[in-house]
This record gives C-alpha cells, structure tokens and sequence, in this order.
C-alpha cells in the first residue's frame, strides 16, 4: 500500500500538472525514498512512444522533493520549491514507453546549508533504466528565485 497515493501526490511536492513525474510514494524510511510513475502518452517528455531523458531526470528529482514534502508535511508546512544544482554520473541504459512503471529509489547522502547530495536510480520490469548522481538547493520558505 502507497504512503501517497496518485490523487494526492501534488500535495507532498511542489510542481503541478504538466511537470508531475511521480504518482505515488512507496517509502520514506530515513534516508531512503521510493516513487512508482506510470508513463502515460499525454506526458510533456513523452516522444514517439517514449519517455525522454528529461523525464527521467525529473522523475529522480521529484522522487527527492517527496521525501522533503513527506518530511516537512509532518509539521503542517507547505513543500518547498527545489533546484538541480549539478548532476553527475548520469547513465541511461534505456527509456521506458507508453504503460511502463518506473519506479525510482533515492538514497539521500549528505545534506550540508540547503544543499541536498542524494543517489537516484530507476527501474522498469525489474531491470535498471537510469542512475545518477544530483545535487538539489532548496529554496527557503518566502525566498523568491531569480
């Protein structure tokens, strides 16, 4: 069973429709977070049949800011809005398509004055899609962003 579900995912992060890249969350256990996200044909980064390399990136992105909204929405707060600052060792073995469930795991390593180092690697039917590496700044509550 989902910690959230699909109907009120946007609720745990802060982008809104088109841009939402995950569908439920699975787990949020210390410094481990779990997504799942169906590709759908109506999805922004969806191209001849299949999911771009934006999209995965987004999705490994998003995956972060849910365990952030999941953690903050403990204390009744609203998700805050975050950056990628640099990713690094991105690879791509494949891109999933149209009906494909990926399901994204993020291992948070370090966290040091607003700026999140986390570990993101997808799956799809059991094999690995994507991984990387990918630092994400959190804007602070009331700060805008240029």
């Amino acid at each position: 069973m989902s910690l959230v579900t699909k109907e009120n995912i946007i609720e745990y992060i802060p982008q809104r429709t088109p841009i939402v890249m995950i569908d439920t969350l699975e787990l949020c256990d210390g410094n481990v977070t779990v997504t799942n996200f169906e590709i759908r044909g109506d999805n922004i980064f969806v191209k001849d049949g299949i999911l771009q390399e934006p999209g995965i990136i987004e999705n490994i992105a998003q995956t972060a800011a849910a365990k952030a909204g999941y953690e903050i929405k403990k204390y009744g707060a609203e998700p805050l809005v975050g950056f990628i600052g640099a990713i690094k060792d991105l690879v791509i073995h494949e891109l999933p398509k149209i009906g494909d469930i990926i399901q994204t795991t993020v291992t948070m390593k370090m966290e040091v004055m607003g700026v999140t180092l986390i570990e993101g690697k997808s799956t799809c039917k059991g094999a690995d899609i994507a991984s990387c590496e990918m630092k994400i700044i959190l804007q602070k509550q009331g700060q805008e962003h240029d």
